[in-house]
């Protein structure tokens, strides 16, 4: 059974830097592309980044140069590390993990940037 598990959310002040990660327990991680999704209050939720498994990125526009998505498939773990927050970037941050036999959600962490 595959689960798909945030952490590293949190309660950070404009220009703060945090870092979340992302395990996925099942053994699909290696086949995977993972991907950051966030959604704010009265938003949809929106894509952020995402990483192939062969370690191709892509990035919202709006947050190149400052978040950095990577994977260590050693550890099953996906990470993105957020830098110059900004309160913009408050919002429930979601992992997804998609492979040729289905799409996995984690529960979605809160991250909140104070001004």
């Amino acid at each position: 059974q595959v689960a798909v598990v945030e952490s590293g959310g949190g309660l950070v002040q404009a220009g703060g830097s945090l870092r979340l990660s992302c395990v996925v327990r099942g053994g699909i991680f290696s086949y995977s592309t993972m991907t950051w999704y966030r959604q704010a209050p009265g938003h949809q939720r929106d894509f952020v980044a995402s990483i192939t498994n062969s370690g191709t990125t892509n990035y919202l526009d709006s947050v190149k140069g400052r978040f950095t998505i990577s994977r260590y498939n050693a550890q099953n773990t996906m990470y993105l590390q957020i830098n110059d927050m900004k309160p913009e970037d408050t919002a429930v941050y979601y992992c997804q993990a998609r492979w040729y036999a289905g799409t996995y959600w984690g529960q979605g962490i809160q991250v909140t940037v104070s001004s």
